[in-house]
């Protein structure tokens, strides 16, 4: 049927299954050797590639939350600056 050609031809394009090789340095994982697991979904190797992989995660991780940190504290001085330079006058106007 169409559906089975569907699924078969999905199927033969699958990428390797994420146990078969290390994420980092895409060592083959024997099935009698040991699996370092990451995160659910990565397998490595060994404890240094997996260390590897977390301390380059960390790493991206501070750049993002400081990349954003800028990111609002521009916003935010760019408010007070459109806010700063806008006058406002009140007073009494008499007239006789």
């Amino acid at each position: 049927s169409a559906m089975a050609s569907y699924y078969s031809g999905f199927l033969g394009c699958e990428e390797p299954h994420f146990l078969e090789s290390c994420s980092l340095c895409r060592k083959h994982l024997g099935l009698n050797s040991d699996i370092f697991m990451y995160r659910g979904d990565k397998a490595f190797c060994s404890k240094e590639c997996r260390e590897e992989q977390i301390e380059s995660d960390e790493a991206k991780e501070k750049s993002w939350k400081i990349s954003a940190r800028s990111l609002r504290k521009k916003s935010s001085e760019a408010a007070k600056d459109s806010a700063a330079g806008k006058t406002v006058r009140t007073g009494t106007l008499v007239v006789a």
